[in-house]
């Protein structure tokens, strides 16, 4: 008996998980570098992020590879894309005690963990923008606000922002789409690419999240970036993972699950990923975090009228957006 557990150490410690998430947060300025020495030190393995150019990115890997994917673990799908992720069936469920997590509502779902959570938001620099939009049709109808985004087919924030705008305007959303066409700068294909250019002054705002002026509180000391108001109220963010069915290392795969919801990986959110945990830290945020935007209602479709609808209202988007 000794002898087996011993020849099982000595297996795990040759193991390789491999996770699949998406560049900023595989990133050297990202989480994931702190996450993967804490997981590290618990697991005796190595952690191997493969970091992809979005989160759509990730679904859209795992399924080309299918059953012969390397992934063990999907880390970065969100809300409005767990419905789509699920009928791949490509997905396991957890073991995850996750009866203390903090997203509105709760949580019971049995294929996904979530990691963090926010709201999308319009970034703004106060210094330059000194009458900011209040609601999102401000957004929408001010000609003069230079506009960055991005693309719904390959950027969670940007398909948040397809949902968003379908919530508020409905049938009418492609009239939306094309009056803030005319004042749109670019169009980016990641979160990384938009917010650089905005950070170059080359929009007024940018499609982010509520907490992102945190970051530049917390490791800038710069105060000017804020939060544009919506007093139709904020879509939310819940970021997820899950795991694969055909995981090759399956067990070690369940390690890392359950790893999520503990401070090793938590505690790295804040000030790694600029998100909120998703359950309680016995530190204190950062006073930073105090000036982060709070939602005056928060604005969720139904996860299986995403799933129905979204290639629908992608190509509304489209068809809108560049006649």
């Amino acid at each position: 008996m000794t002898l087996s557990v011993t020849f099982s150490s000595a297996t795990l410690a040759t193991e390789t998980l491999n996770v699949y998430t998406y560049d900023a947060f595989a990133s050297d300025w990202g989480p994931g570098p702190k996450i993967k020495a804490n997981f590290e030190k618990e697991c005796d393995c190595e952690l191997n992020f493969v970091a992809l150019d979005s989160s759509v990115g990730i679904l859209s890997r795992a399924q080309l590879e299918g059953k012969a994917s390397e992934a063990d673990v999907l880390l970065g799908l969100d809300l409005n894309l767990m419905e789509a992720a699920k009928k791949t069936g490509l997905l396991a469920n957890h073991s995850v005690d996750t009866s203390n997590v903090t997203v509105a509502g709760g949580w019971n779902d049995k294929t996904f963990v979530p990691f963090d959570q926010g709201h999308f938001a319009f970034i703004y620099n106060s210094e330059t923008l000194k009458n900011p939009p209040t609601s999102l049709k401000d957004i929408v109808d001010n000609q003069d606000l230079r506009v960055i985004y991005q693309d719904p087919r390959t950027s969670t924030p940007g398909l948040g922002l397809l949902l968003w705008m379908k919530s508020i305007y409905g049938d009418k959303a492609a009239q939306a789409w094309g009056r803030l066409a005319t004042h749109t700068v670019t169009v980016t294909k990641s979160w990384s690419d938009a917010y650089g250019l905005f950070l170059k002054g080359e929009a007024d705002l940018v499609l982010s999240y509520t907490t992102s002026p945190a970051y530049h509180i917390v490791a800038e000391g710069e105060k000017k970036y804020k939060a544009a108001d919506a007093r139709e109220g904020l879509y939310p963010q819940v970021e997820v993972a899950a795991m694969m069915k055909s995981a090759p290392h399956p067990e070690l795969a369940k390690r890392f699950m359950q790893f999520i919801l503990q401070p090793g990986f938590q505690s790295v959110i804040p000030t790694g990923n600029w998100m909120l945990p998703v359950v309680a830290l016995d530190e204190k945020l950062p006073a930073a975090f105090d000036s982060a935007l709070k939602p005056t209602k928060n604005i969720v479709l139904p996860a299986a009228d995403v799933a129905k609808n979204r290639k629908a209202w992608v190509n509304e988007w489209l068809n809108a957006t560049t006649r």
